[in-house]
């Protein structure tokens, strides 16, 4: 049978959330879903355990059915056998894997965050390989069509750009264009993104994996990604991802009012309407 990708998550099951037995069934909407609740009451246990117990690690994929922890998923299509992922955690904690640092070639990788960006870099890159090979294939094809939609294919990449000029305008930081690495450019000054604040690292990942992922159908996962952001980035959060990605299902927690505000308040679910004994 051939596989099939999903074009998003129709639910998420969680048959016992903790040792109490909490039964967590979540159902989902193909645009945007904000889990939200008082501390403690398992947030962000749901968002990471959907994750964590159903990836595939080396492709950052998820398939429908169980797993051993008790957590299921189904997907839209039905016949669909898996669906691509990312799930982006937003607290830059320093890194403690002794091992991990040991093999890192990049002395700049020192927190959670840094770790993120350091991985993206590379998939950035072959973003950018993959979008030149399709620019020149519809170029060379000769068929007039396809050259006006090769004037479309970079158009994601300099909505991004606008995008991070645009939130780092107070600090007179523009991202360099002419580079084919993430840096940025602030008066004179040529900046590695491991020395932008917390704030602005968390954007910058947020945006770019959205970014990396083509304009295909995908699910973000993200655990209270207002973390460090200031209220006018998290108001703006959503429509931005939207912007760079129509097809990407966002499955998010949150404890701040400032995500929702700008149209999203249909899309809260509160954990106790989700969970049972």
């Amino acid at each position: 049978m051939m596989e099939k990708r999903a074009d998003y998550i129709k639910s998420i099951e969680i048959k016992a959330l903790w040792k109490g037995g909490r039964h967590i069934k979540w159902e989902l909407q193909p645009d945007v879903n904000i889990l939200s609740g008082i501390n403690g009451v398992g947030k962000s246990t749901i968002i990471n355990h959907s994750a964590v117990n159903l990836l595939k690690i080396e492709k950052g994929e998820m398939t429908p059915g169980e797993a051993p922890h008790g957590v299921a998923i189904r997907l839209y299509p039905e016949d669909a056998t898996w669906i691509k992922f990312d799930l982006i955690r937003s607290f830059d904690k320093p890194l403690l894997n002794s091992d991990l640092l040991e093999k890192l070639a990049d002395s700049r990788v020192k927190t959670e965050l840094d770790w993120q960006i350091y991985r993206l870099q590379k998939r950035y890159l072959d973003y950018q390989v993959n979008m030149g090979n399709r620019i020149i294939a519809l170029l060379t094809s000769g068929n007039a069509d396809d050259q006006l939609e090769a004037a479309k294919v970079s158009v994601p990449k300099v909505q991004f750009q606008d995008m991070m000029d645009e939130m780092f305008v107070e600090t007179h930081k523009v991202i360099d264009r002419k580079s084919n690495e993430i840096q940025f450019i602030q008066g004179d000054e040529v900046l590695t993104p491991y020395q932008l604040s917390s704030g602005e690292k968390q954007m910058l990942v947020i945006l770019l994996t959205v970014l990396v992922e083509n304009q295909e159908p995908y699910a973000l996962l993200m655990d209270e990604p207002e973390i460090s952001l200031h209220i006018e980035w998290q108001q703006k959060l959503i429509a931005l991802i939207r912007q760079l990605n129509p097809n990407a299902q966002i499955i998010l927690s949150t404890h701040s009012p400032a995500l929702i505000m700008d149209g999203w308040m249909g899309n809260v679910t509160e954990v106790n309407e989700i969970s049972s004994k």
